[in-house]
């Protein structure tokens, strides 16, 4: 999530978690971790020999990039595929596996073939309303989002994770968090065997492209993390991290949907 000046006190509100809401929910994400920890390296193993394949879409942003870094580090899947706009300057051995797909995703039909046989999507496509406008924003965050996603379950795709956001809701008056609710519906109506959603918190990264309203704001969710590490915000490098730890384990039994909030995200993202 990335804020303009004129609404971050709305939505540092509105993301808001009360200090009781956070004692509760920090020591249940800590629970997670501990649990976890130890069998992930067999749960890595065994995912390994299945072979598996994967697309990114929205590879070059800030989440995207930190994410097929993580993917490429724990060497889990025998192919991966970029699907994007344009090529990425990729060179080297560690790169080797990596394929890029061109598309235009106004016209996303025609690339079906890019999505065809993988069996893990990972969706970290977005922009701003600042950069693309409001219409711009609805377009690529909810449209091309659902597109793609119809597009990935019938090329095959069964385990579908997508990056949302903290406070995502249909019917949110903020465009932001109701845009990414609107998404959140509409991925989950496609269908996929497991559907993961994360809702992340403000991210912290250091960004190619900076103005100076989203410098300040990165400082002050910086100064609030030290108080509150898992409330309000959360580094991408451990949104990805926490992307591909949730792909390795099994999901709920009988449930096809699963939404992890930015303290779980966190939990999970620790485990290296």
């Amino acid at each position: 999530m990335v804020l303009g000046c004129r609404s971050f006190f709305k939505l540092t509100w509105r993301l808001g978690v009360g200090s009781r809401l956070y004692r509760a929910v920090l020591p249940l994400a800590d629970k997670m971790a501990a649990a976890n920890l130890d069998e992930l390296p067999k749960l890595r193993e065994c995912f390994q020999e299945k072979n598996s394949t994967c697309f990114i879409l929205g590879a070059s942003g800030e989440t995207g990039k930190q994410l097929l870094a993580e993917i490429l580090r724990q060497q889990l899947f025998s192919r991966v595929t970029l699907i994007g706009r344009r090529k990425l300057n990729l060179e080297g051995q560690l790169y080797m596996n990596v394929t890029q797909e061109v598309v235009d995703f106004e016209k996303l039909d025609e690339s079906a073939a890019a999505f065809k046989g993988h069996d893990v999507g990972f969706c970290c496509l977005g922009t701003t309303r600042a950069k693309a406008g409001a219409d711009g924003f609805v377009r690529i965050d909810r449209d091309y989002v659902e597109h793609s996603a119809q597009l990935a379950k019938a090329g095959g795709c069964r385990h579908f994770i997508l990056q949302s956001s903290k406070g995502a809701d249909s019917s949110s008056r903020y465009l932001y968090l109701r845009v990414k609710g609107e998404a959140e519906a509409r991925v989950q109506a496609v269908g996929f065997t497991r559907c993961s959603i994360f809702r992340p918190g403000v991210l912290l990264c250091d960004r190619q492209e900076s103005r100076p309203s989203e410098w300040m704001i990165r400082k002050v969710f910086g100064v609030i993390a030290y108080a509150f590490p898992t409330a309000y915000s959360v580094p991408t490098v451990t949104v990805a991290r926490a992307m591909v730890n949730n792909v390795v384990m099994p999901g709920n039994e009988g449930q096809k949907v699963e939404i992890l909030e930015n303290a779980a995200i966190h939990a999970l993202g620790q485990i290296k």
